[in-house]
């Protein structure tokens, strides 16, 4: 998998104050529905392996579900499995914990550190539109759409916890199967205790296969997630030195270069925030490529800091205007040799989201203008008269690549990709969307000989993510994918998995 996109600016400058705020931890909201007594007759606690496909309700009944308490993953050696126990209860639990044992061969041992697990906690939900064709609508009246409590985030952190009776929750497990180990099966237990002593074991057998799956670093994967620093920023309460998309996140996208108007007039740029987050990401692995957003921001509004005044000012300009093209050229020369000197010109492109055609020539222009050899991408619709423009070119869900196009792309070194965003029902990654949907659409990005996929939030959090994932515009979790504290979900993991498969599919061919 190229590394994962995952750095944005908008290349204009404002100041912000963080405000503090106050997070629970381990904390969920209440339960909107009640448990049907009848059905948790004669169920003291239980403990079964589920399906990694499913949602399980807080109230849900294991009342006729067959008991399995052994579960075989097979996988490729260097392929994540996944697994999900589910515990139940027809009475009070308390101080719940879960121990992962080694999973033991004839020619090895997998340990426990290979093999990461989370009891799987409830956040609030709303729901598609009305008319069940997207999930795009602004939502400022929550009471307009029905909510309810879904199971989502992976939490390693959540434990010990205690349940109420007539409840059930999951475990999700997440093996990574070392690729150095000999192929065969693997076997040990996942042990539930209560306050201490075990109280039921199931048994995890992973069977590693002979074929090698390569490190993430080196899949064919185009992976393409917009993150916002400036959401972190604000959950942890650390000051960051905007709107290239209107505010239309919790968390505005500001700036991460500073631009400044000196008192005779000439302009100064300062790259500090751009380079911190730049060099954090590529301290985690993030270092395939670097979009930078937002040349042609849905106002068209660029802030500045004069110091003639010692104020912030706003210059209003579009694509095709004299006073836009002076003002970006003269940013984009010296972008491009302050990239340069940190040697990452060739793996930065100039981006542009959901732009028309008019706008895109005229701003391809001004780039080309500033310094030919800038790469240039697009998440957008399909238009054949500048697709040799973009090296990474994003196509919206509903549009396709014609045949002879995709393959001169990909002979040329270039990415083509697809994303979904509020606009698709299904398959999608709402935190209600079916967990399987997630899965799917990599397994279609296989099917259309797609370089990747792009989902534009990896990480706009609402005010309160772990707890209600509901915000003011569209549908429940189109505006990220994990949680704060380094929580995955349920469907990132299976984002992963389809991924996977993906590889495995094109190492197979």
């Amino acid at each position: 998998m190229k590394k994962a996109i995952l750095v944005l600016i908008s290349a204009f400058v404002a100041a912000v104050a963080v405000h503090a705020q106050t997070f629970p931890h381990g904390q969920e909201l209440p339960q909107l529905t009640k448990p049907e007594a009848s059905e948790w007759k004669n169920i003291g606690f239980q403990a079964i392996w589920g399906d990694i496909f499913t949602r399980y309700p807080a109230t849900y009944s294991p009342a006729g579900i067959k008991t399995n308490s052994s579960l075989t993953l097979r996988g490729w050696r260097g392929e994540r499995v996944q697994a999900q126990a589910l515990v139940s209860t027809g009475r009070k639990v308390e101080g719940l914990e879960y121990v992962v044992s080694d999973l033991k061969g004839r020619k090895g041992t997998i340990p426990s550190s290979a093999i990461e697990a989370g009891f799987v906690r409830y956040v609030m939900v709303d729901e598609l539109n009305k008319d069940g064709k997207s999930g795009c609508s602004r939502r400022p009246d929550r009471t307009q759409y029905d909510s309810s409590m879904v199971a989502d985030v992976i939490d390693p952190c959540f434990a010990p916890l205690d349940m109420e009776p007539m409840s059930s929750r999951g475990l999700w497990l997440t093996c990574w199967i070392p690729r150095g180990i000999p192929a065969g099966k693997y076997s040990g237990t996942v042990t539930f205790k209560e306050n201490g002593k075990a109280v039921k074991v199931l048994k995890l057998t992973v069977e590693a296969q002979d074929q090698i799956l390569p490190a993430p670093k080196d899949w064919r994967f185009h992976l393409d997630l917009w993150q916002n620093p400036f959401a972190v920023s604000r959950y942890y309460r650390v000051p960051i030195i905007h709107k290239p998309w209107n505010g239309q996140t919790y968390d505005h996208f500001e700036s991460m270069v500073t631009w400044m108007k000196r008192l005779d007039g000439s302009w100064e740029f300062r790259y500090d925030v751009f380079d911190a987050w730049v060099e954090f990401m590529a301290s985690c692995g993030i270092d395939g490529q670097i979009n930078c957003y937002s040349m042609v921001p849905w106002r068209l509004s660029f802030q500045y800091f004069d110091q003639a005044s010692d104020s912030m000012k706003e210059i209003h300009a579009k694509p095709g205007e004299k006073e836009y093209e002076d003002l970006w050229v003269t940013f984009l020369k010296d972008f491009a040799a302050h990239l340069k000197a940190k040697g990452w010109f060739g793996k930065t492109t100039i981006a542009m989201d959901e732009r028309d055609l008019t706008g895109m020539q005229a701003t391809i222009a001004v780039v080309r203008k500033a310094d030919p050899d800038f790469k240039l991408s697009l998440a957008g619709n399909y238009y054949p008269e500048i697709e040799k423009d973009l090296f990474d070119y994003c196509l919206a869900f509903r549009h396709t690549f014609p045949e002879d196009v995709l393959a001169r792309r990909k002979a040329e070194g270039k990415f083509s990709t697809y994303y979904t965003c509020c606009a698709e029902p299904h398959p999608n990654t709402f935190t209600f969307s079916e967990p399987e949907e997630a899965y799917l659409l990599m397994l279609e990005m296989y099917r259309r000989k797609s370089d990747g996929y792009l989902r534009w939030a990896y990480n706009s959090w609402p005010e309160d993510p772990l707890l209600d994932s509901r915000f003011r515009s569209w549908a429940s979790g189109d505006t990220y994918l994990v949680y704060p504290g380094n929580k995955s979900s349920i469907r990132f993991e299976l984002l992963v998995k389809g991924i996977q498969e993906y590889e495995k599919n094109y190492l197979t061919l």
